[in-house]
C-alpha cells in the first residue's frame, strides 16, 4: 500500500474516495495527525500531513519516528513524500518539480533512529542510496504520463529550520554539492529505510535559495505561497497517476 506524506502547501489531499481517518498510537508518541485512508480510482492510499492538518508543527518539532512507525503499522510499504524546497542549482527555479536521488543531512538534535536504548543492539543500516529506485521510477513515470516536466536527480540538503538559511550557508551547501535545500527530508528518509518502507520524495521548488536568483537580497514569503498555490495542482495529478502505477 502506498502512503503520501504532504508537506508545506499540501496539508490535504482532495479528491480521495471513501476517505476515513484513523488515529494510530505509537511507542514514540503521537504522529503529526490522524492518518487519512482513501483511494484514487479504486487504488488504496494513506495520507499523512507532516506538519499537521493546520500546519502547526515546525520542521524540527515533527515526530518523525511516530509518523513513520504509524505508516508501517497500518500496512504501508511504499512512501512518496512531498516536500517544499529552495532551489540552489540555477536551473531549479520556482515552480520546478524534482525527484532527488541523494541527501546531505545538516540537522541536529532530532530523534533520528529506531535503534536506540540500553536494550537494543547496535544496528547499522545501509544508506548509500537514500531513495528507493522503484518508487523514484514510479513518480517519474507518473509525471511522464501526465505530461509534467520533472527533474530526475538532485542532492537534497536538509537544514534544521525553522529559520531560512543565510546566503553564506547556501554558498557552503552549494560547495558541498547540494542542489536543493529543505528542512524535512531527514530523519524521515532514514527512518523509512530503518522501517523497511520504500521511500522517495517529490520536491516542489518554492523559491530560489538565499543569495540566489530573485532571492539575492531577501526571500519573499508571499511569493513562496503564490508559487505553491499554482504548483500543487500539478503535484496532485502526478500523485493520482502514481497511485495507479
Amino acid at each position: 500500500m502506498l502512503a503520501i506524506i504532504g508537506g508545506s502547501g499540501f496539508a490535504k489531499l482532495a479528491g480521495l474516495g471513501n476517505a476515513r481517518r484513523e488515529v494510530v498510537r505509537t511507542p514514540y508518541g503521537d504522529p503529526s495527525c490522524a492518518l487519512t485512508h482513501g483511494d484514487f480510482d479504486g487504488h488504496p492510499i494513506v495520507f499523512l500531513a507532516r506538519h499537521g492538518y493546520g500546519h502547526t508543527i515546525a520542521p524540527h518539532e515533527i515526530n518523525y519516528r511516530a509518523n513513520i512507525w504509524a505508516l508501517g503499522r497500518v500496512g504501508v510499504t511504499s512512501v512518496i513524500a512531498v516536500a517544499t524546497v529552495g532551489g540552489i542549482r540555477s536551473d531549479l527555479g520556482p515552480g520546478s518539480l524534482v525527484v532527488p536521488d541523494q541527501i546531505v543531512d545538516y540537522t541536529w538534535g532530532r530523534r533520528h533512529t529506531f535503534h536506540e536504548g540500553p536494550d537494543r543492539p547496535v544496528t547499522h543500516v545501509d544508506f548509500t542510496l537514500p531513495y528507493d529506485a522503484g518508487v523514484r521510477a514510479r513518480v517519474l513515470e507518473a509525471a511522464r504520463r501526465c505530461g509534467e516536466s520533472v527533474s530526475d536527480g538532485a542532492v537534497y540538503g536538509c537544514t534544521q529550520g525553522p529559520r531560512l538559511e543565510t546566503a553564506a550557508e547556501i554558498a557552503r551547501m552549494a560547495n558541498d554539492g547540494c542542489d536543493l535545500v529543505g528542512m524535512t527530508g531527514m530523519p524521515e528518509a532514514g527512518l523509512a529505510r530503518e522501517a523497511g518502507l520504500a521511500y522517495a520524495a517529490l520536491c516542489v521548488v518554492a523559491n530560489s535559495a538565499a543569495g540566489r536568483g530573485e532571492s539575492a537580497n531577501a526571500i519573499s514569503l508571499s511569493e513562496i505561497h503564490e508559487v505553491l498555490e499554482r504548483t500543487m495542482g500539478r503535484v496532485r495529478r502526478i500523485l493520482a497517476q502514481a497511485a495507479c502505477c
